[in-house]
This record gives C-alpha cells, sequence and structure tokens, in this order.
C-alpha cells in the first residue's frame, strides 16, 4: 500500500502518473511503425517517468521485452555495456529460465559472470575486468536482441553521457549496430539539450536524421492541479488550487518538483485537513533543513572561484551573459577567463546546467537553501 501517492522514485501505476497522453501517443506511434525516438527535456521533467509508463501499458507488456537502462554514471563504453547487459537480465528474470538461458548463451564472452541462485534467479557477478572487449559483448546483447522470441524496446536514459566517453567512435558503432538490429526499437533520452541537439540533427554526427525528435516540456497547470487535488480527496484531505499554482509557478512546472513539495504537504495535511498556501513555505523549510547537510558539504568542495560562481548564478535564478562586464562587476567576481574555467567545473560537477541563453542551479533546492544562507 502505498501512503504518499506523490510518487517521487521509480513507477507505480497508471493511477498514480499524471497525464502525458499526447506524449504517450506520439512515442507509440513512431515505436510501432519502426522509427526509434530522440526524447529531449530538461532534467527532473518527467521523461524517465513517461518512458516507464509507456513500457508499463498492458498492451506493451504482452508485445515486446522493455529495457529501461540509465547510463547517467558511465564513464566509457565497457561501463555502458555491463549496465546494459545487466538490466536487461533483470529484466528478463520475470519471463522464466528459458528465456534467461537464451540471453546468457548470447553473452559467451562474459557467461561465467552470470549464474543461478540457489532458488533459480540469476545474479549479474560480471565485473568491468571481465570485459575484456566491450564491442565484442555489445555485438552479443544486440545478437540477443535480434534473436528474442519477441520484439524488443529498449530505452537508453541519459543518452549523451557517450559523447563523454574516451572511446571516440561510440556513437557510429551504436548507430551501425542499431541500423542492422530489425527485432529491438529505441528510445534515446537525454537532459542536455545542446549535447542531444548536436547528436541528432548535426550533418556530421552518426545519429544524424536518424530519429524521430520529441521534447517533453511542463504538464498543464490545469491538468497538474486536477490530478494533485484528485490524490488529496483519496486521501481524505482538502487540497486548494491556488497552492498548485504557487508551486508550480516558483519551479516552472517541473515535474519532480510539484511532486517532492506535494508529498511534503500531503504529510502535512492530517487525514480532513485542509491544505492552504500558508503551508508552502513551511514545506519548502522542511525539505531544504532535511537536504542542509548535504547542500554545506557539496559546497564546502568546491574550489573558491567555482563557489563564488556558483552564488551569483543561484542569485541570478537564470543567469545570462557570465562573462560580460556588467554580470562580474554586479557580483564582484574575477576575470572573464577565470570565470570561463569554473563554469566548465560547475558543469562536469552538475552543480549547474546550460539552457540556450542561460545558467541556472541543476538542484532549485540547492539554489534556495544557498539564498538562505
Amino acid at each position: 500500500m502505498i501512503a504518499n501517492p506523490f510518487i517521487l522514485h521509480g513507477y507505480v501505476s497508471d493511477d498514480l502518473f499524471c497525464d502525458r497522453v499526447a506524449e504517450n501517443g506520439i512515442i507509440r506511434e513512431h515505436l510501432e511503425n519502426g522509427r526509434n525516438v530522440a526524447l529531449m527535456a530538461q532534467r527532473r521533467m518527467g521523461k524517465t517517468g513517461l518512458i516507464s509508463h509507456f513500457f508499463h501499458q498492458k498492451d506493451i507488456q504482452q508485445c515486446y521485452y522493455t529495457f529501461l537502462v540509465d547510463i547517467y554514471a558511465t564513464k566509457s563504453l565497457q561501463e555502458m555495456v555491463n549496465v546494459l547487459g545487466k538490466e536487461i537480465l533483470s529484466a528478463l528474470k520475470p519471463f522464466g529460465r528459458k528465456v534467461l538461458e537464451l540471453f546468457m548463451d548470447c553473452l559467451r564472452s562474459v557467461r561465467s559472470g552470470i549464474s543461478f541462485d540457489q532458488y533459480g534467479n540469476p545474479t549479474w557477478n560480471v565485473e568491468l575486468g571481465d570485459i575484456q572487449n566491450p564491442e565484442v559483448t555489445l555485438d552479443e546483447i544486440f545478437r540477443y536482441l535480434e534473436m528474442a522470441d519477441k520484439p524488443c524496446l529498449v530505452a537508453i536514459d541519459e543518452f549523451q553521457a557517450i559523447c563523454m566517453y574516451p572511446e571516440k567512435s561510440v556513437e557510429a558503432l551504436l548507430r551501425t549496430k542499431i541500423q542492422r538490429c530489425h527485432n529491438a526499437y529505441f528510445v534515446f533520452s537525454g537532459s542536455q539539450r545542446t549535447m542531444m541537439t548536436e547528436m541528432f540533427l548535426s550533418h556530421s554526427r552518426p545519429f544524424y536524421q536518424s530519429t524521430a525528435l520529441q521534447h517533453i516540456g511542463a504538464i498543464d497547470l490545469s491538468v497538474y492541479t486536477e490530478f494533485a487535488i484528485r490524490l488529496f480527496k483519496e486521501g481524505s484531505r482538502v487540497l486548494y488550487a491556488d497552492v498548485v499554482e504557487e508551486i508550480y509557478s516558483m519551479f516552472d512546472g517541473v515535474t519532480w518538483y510539484l511532486q517532492r513539495i506535494l508529498n511534503k504537504l500531503y504529510v502535512l495535511t492530517t487525514e480532513g485537513g485542509e491544505c492552504k498556501k500558508e503551508l508552502v513555505p513551511v514545506a519548502i523549510t522542511r525539505i531544504l533543513d532535511e537536504s542542509a547537510f548535504a547542500y554545506e558539504a557539496l559546497l564546502y568542495q568546491l574550489p573558491a572561484k567555482q563557489k563564488e560562481l556558483f552564488r551569483a548564478i543561484c542569485k541570478e535564478g537564470k543567469a545570462r551573459n557570465l562573462m560580460s562586464e556588467e554580470f562580474i562587476r554586479r557580483h564582484r567576481l574575477a576575470s572573464a577567463s577565470s570565470i570561463q574555467s569554473a563554469i566548465k567545473g560547475l558543469l562536469d560537477k552538475d552543480f549547474i546546467t546550460r539552457h540556450d541563453d542561460y545558467y541556472e542551479s541543476y538542484d532549485f533546492f540547492f539554489r534556495l537553501w544557498l539564498l538562505r544562507q
């Protein structure tokens, strides 16, 4: 039983998932007609939840094997192959030993690292050192996808991570294997808009014109308001529309932040009680207090120049023209060259994110916490 209907991680059910009807339909149309999809949205907008929601549709579950692979933390082709293999094995567990053995038989290069425990459950014990030739193991994974007894849907989350691998031919390698695989269809999900756009729209890149591009924006305010009020009502609580409007405006409609605050507001509202706007700052303060220790530790680790720039960006909210004389003077920063170096450091550490013409804090709560110090 779910005590709090505002889910923060993973996917539970259609009933606790808000909207995305149009986006879901577009993804379905493309994949069912054999076209791969590149899905772009800023982080925490809900693209991973959308993919999970699509994969959990009853007819999709019946007709396809579905694999959702997050490669955000991977730093090389070797790591990506390891994560991909592990996720496929995990997703195939419910289908029984015969299905699993076909996958295991295909992965000859790392077969010794896959076994069944005493209860008949498969375990992935493959270490990075066991993947001596990542291209060979990747080829074996694609061989399985081609041989599977049902078509496969493979979603690769934070796909832009492959651009940072030391191996320079990963895009071309994957493009070739995907092009030759006729039993699997792919969703490439990414939150770094500039990198994703270059990958799929640049003439010189392997994935050029190979997918249908889809952007995921904020859920419509009226739709999300209706969803939130319903969940409060089902929990014998009253939520007023102006509460949702307040937090929607504060956090630009970014789904995860709406869910996080409403999750806390749901806790703060007793059964039979009412949730009014006065509770919003209370909920935010509680959330910031819970994260204060982590934020202090993260800030402490930053070099001085990066810390100064991060504070300046947080003060601006959406910071533009970071190397202009006006910005430097307003925030009493050092030279433009030191700012350029600090930007790279903050981006690499995921303290900030870059949009078309501005930078902002990756974590909106971190920004609020810092502004209160």
